[in-house]
């Protein structure tokens, strides 16, 4: 492709047309599908970078609770990831199919199951709040300041889960755009009423703005589904318990969940390890840190999101090759963006922490931990396009092998030794980060190979 067909091709992406991902050039195809998903998080991830740069000015007892506290969240996103998973394969797979009646069935289901889930959620959260901090290693200062933040980022579960949710019932149909400007709504709001409410209400505002804009955006998606003009149209007859495709939604589901739940899991474990080790000081630090790795890691978000969608409608239009072929394109562009966005991170570490913190300690430990994460994001990027191409086809169960014995079998010992019998103690946690990729990647790519996913019947 030419620079002005690639410009083009942004264009029309931005407009969200309808377009048949199973004909045509694979190339376009990426690029229609990752641009909207690339910038669909990309203002979500802006916002956890401003909002940490407010909650910073609040002092190093509230960095650690946002930290603490969205480390245990990340549970709740792994859920909505795992169940937004099982609805992005199977819409895709029936728009591949042409069955759009069924693919908007198979939607509201998803969300179904996502409301149960997210209640039963956010009612624990709100009552153990302070036992969830506890947990995580927290000093009785944090606790004490920061159980609102973490009750009310607990409470607010329906809403976190939903909007992530739905966006992938959005990118299963592959209207990319339309969950672009969903997550844009959200977090544009959260940007916006974040300084305010912390003003006001201290760190509590912070978790207020982000109830408030993630709210707004379920709102706007949930009107797009019923009354707008794109190719999935839910009506009231689509939500009626159906067991059937309840079953068949929670078999892609439930181990996409654990799937991820497996690699919050491990993220846990790392950062209690840090905090124990390296207390307060190193929690914030790698706090800002790995705020600013969930930025930069958006290219290769967006790039294996595409590749879930292009494999779930390829193989409903019976087309296996092309399905393939799209993985391998997309891996290689993840590749080459994960290369400049390591190359630049490994020499600008310490200007971007610097925007977010003066305390000497806290600094060091960013820089640090920022240079550490990078050296890695090209496996990132391959892994993730791998592992998400296997979810879309609807083989969530190896993925969440791979995540098992990379993650814990290897990784969780591996930190561990590091931390606790070597010299690096709280930077062995992060260490083990970049080497446990670069082993999942080897391995993800040997199953991929296998060509077990194209079998998968959904």
């Amino acid at each position: 492709m030419t620079f002005k067909q690639i410009l083009m091709t942004i264009k029309k992406a931005f407009k969200g047309e309808h377009y048949d991902y199973t004909q045509g050039d694979i190339s376009t195809a990426v690029i229609l599908l990752a641009v909207p998903m690339i910038l669909e998080l990309g203002l979500e991830s802006i916002f956890a970078v401003v909002d940490m740069f407010f909650v910073s000015g609040l002092g190093p007892n509230a960095i650690a609770t946002v930290g603490l506290t969205e480390a245990v969240v990340t549970l709740v996103y792994s859920v909505s990831i795992g169940i937004s998973t099982g609805a992005t394969a199977i819409v895709a797979r029936r728009i591949g199919e042409k069955h759009f009646e069924e693919a908007a069935h198979s939607g509201a289901q998803s969300i179904l199951i996502g409301v149960v889930v997210a209640v039963l959620i956010g009612i624990l959260g709100v009552y153990f709040a302070g036992d969830i901090l506890k947990l995580m290693g927290a000093s009785e200062e944090v606790i004490r300041e920061g159980s609102p933040f973490t009750r009310i980022m607990m409470g607010g579960s329906l809403s976190i889960l939903l909007l992530f949710l739905i966006n992938g019932i959005f990118r299963g149909a592959g209207d990319a755009a339309m969950a672009m400007k969903s997550l844009w709504l959200a977090s544009g709001i959260n940007i916006i009423l974040c300084p305010v409410l912390i003003h006001f209400f201290g760190l509590k505002g912070a978790a207020m703005a982000t109830l408030f804009g993630r709210t707004s955006g379920v709102l706007y998606q949930v009107y797009h589904l019923i009354k707008g003009d794109g190719i999935l149209k839910l009506k009231t007859n689509h939500f009626y318990w159906d067991m059937t495709e309840f079953k068949n939604i929670l078999n892609i589901a439930w181990p996409a969940s654990l799937q991820f739940l497996i690699g919050s899991g491990s993220w846990i474990i790392l950062t209690r390890l840090v905090a124990e080790v390296g207390g307060t000081s190193a929690s914030a630090g790698y706090q800002i840190a790995f705020r600013n790795f969930v930025f930069f890691i958006l290219p290769a978000w967006g790039l294996s999101n595409a590749a879930a969608t292009l494999v779930g409608q390829n193989l409903g239009a019976k087309q296996l090759d092309r399905a393939e072929q799209s993985v391998w394109i997309t891996a290689k562009f993840s590749a080459y963006f994960m290369a400049i966005v390591s190359a630049f991170l490994i020499l600008c570490a310490g200007p971007i922490i610097r925007i977010f913190t003066d305390d000497k300690v806290v600094f060091d430990y960013g820089v640090e931990g920022l240079q550490i994460i990078a050296s890695g994001f090209i496996f990132y990027g391959i892994s993730m396009v791998l592992t998400q191409s296997l979810n879309g086809a609807g083989d969530t169960k190896t993925p969440t092998k791979i995540n098992i014995y990379c993650l814990w079998v290897f990784q969780v010992p591996l930190a561990y030794f590091l931390v606790y019998f070597t010299s690096l103690k709280a930077s062995g946690a992060l260490i083990s980060v970049p080497i446990t990729h670069a082993v999942l990647t080897l391995v993800a790519w040997i199953y991929f190979k296998r060509g077990d996913w194209r079998k998968v019947q959904i």
